[in-house]
């Protein structure tokens, strides 16, 4: 199928790969919905406003409606579906289920995806912009509710779990810093996020 607007190509996602043909302008978002059926990403605003369709691009958050997936190629893309290890929830998805961190659950992929970004660029240091502290010698800042409401803030819920949402985040994030049962092999951000600003594995196709 390659022309001069297609083009033959293989993404990497959940550890597996997928050779497709896609026009050069279907975003990672419609790849992954329409072409390999993975649904768990959802499609919300379509402009990268909302955060539904969130996704990590080599262990950094990015919202998919805005990434060609031609862009895509040669890059480890982890969604909703590849979280978890078999049977055994990612800490992030299991706080969430624990906490009532969703209601609707349709943003929930979405905010797992964002929420484990997030946490590892905490980790590495990265600061927020309600960070007091930048410089780099001060290490990670408190990752205090006002840092995880700002971290957090490119992905919206139309119910309202906010509240849950954060104490879900600070639960999961307890964990990674106490090292319980987080994914050793989880991407290490080394730059700052590229996002703007089910309940378990998926609650709602």
């Amino acid at each position: 199928m390659d022309s001069p607007t297609s083009s033959v190509i293989t993404l990497r996602i959940n550890g597996e790969a997928h050779t497709l043909p896609v026009d050069h302008r279907t975003t990672l978002l419609d790849a992954l919905r329409e072409r390999l059926d993975l649904t768990g990403t959802k499609k919300g605003c379509d402009q990268g406003q909302c955060g539904a369709c969130t996704v990590l691009l080599d262990g950094r958050r990015t919202v998919a409606c805005l990434q060609f997936a031609v862009a895509a190629e040669g890059r480890e893309i982890t969604t909703i579906e590849g979280v978890a290890d078999g049977d055994r929830l990612h800490p992030v998805q299991q706080a969430f289920l624990d906490l009532d961190g969703f209601q609707c659950g349709y943003c929930t992929p979405g905010q797992i995806c964002s929420a484990i970004g997030a946490i590892e660029e905490h980790a590495a240091g990265l600061p927020s912009a309600v960070t007091r502290d930048i410089r780099p010698e001060a290490g990670p800042p408190p990752l205090t509710d006002d840092e995880i409401r700002e971290r957090m803030s490119g992905n919206l819920c139309r119910c309202g779990a906010y509240v849950s949402i954060v104490e879900a985040v600070a639960r999961a994030a307890g964990a990674r810093q106490d090292g319980r049962s987080w994914p050793a092999d989880e991407a290490r951000p080394d730059e700052g996020p590229a996002h703007p600003g089910a309940a378990a594995k998926e609650v709602a196709v």
